[in-house]
């Protein structure tokens, strides 16, 4: 790694991205738990993926931050629970989770742009990652904002 890398900053980074993927394991396995109607089995097994998705986000996150030294967070940021679990809420709750998820990504990537090419990256792919689910979501809100 580059000597201009402030590991205490990028640690910070990836200790905050690991607390939001933590968190989105356990939103999307309330979501699964939660939802109903006529769309329930699709919507189940999109949430639930989308838990296995950021459970391995987390891991991967939390192999780099004890790479670099620092201490993986037991906590998880914090989840509104709002007791409104329509299909609409639950999908607009989701992603606001995501585009919170991709700033953390892009903030890391303003940490180590230039000064370590594999975070570089990472942070780059999980960017993409993150703004592809936003495009899924806003795509199965799209029907909710006609009405």
């Amino acid at each position: 790694m580059d000597q201009d890398l402030d590991n205490d900053k990028v640690n910070a980074a990836l200790d905050k991205i690991l607390m939001a993927e933590l968190s989105g394991v356990v939103r999307y396995t309330h979501y699964s738990l939660v939802i109903t109607g006529p769309n329930r089995i699709p919507l189940v097994d999109f949430m639930k993926a989308q838990a296995a998705e950021s459970l391995l986000h987390a891991q991967q996150v939390g192999e780099i931050l004890s790479g670099l030294g620092g201490h993986p967070s037991a906590s998880i940021d914090s989840i509104e629970e709002t007791h409104n679990h329509s299909i609409e809420n639950v999908l607009s709750e989701s992603l606001d989770h995501e585009r919170h998820a991709t700033q953390l990504y892009k903030d890391l990537l303003a940490e180590v742009e230039g000064r370590s090419i594999f975070l570089e990256e990472y942070a780059r792919g999980q960017v993409e990652a993150e703004e592809q689910h936003q495009l899924e979501l806003m795509m199965m809100l799209r029907d909710y904002a006609q009405n």
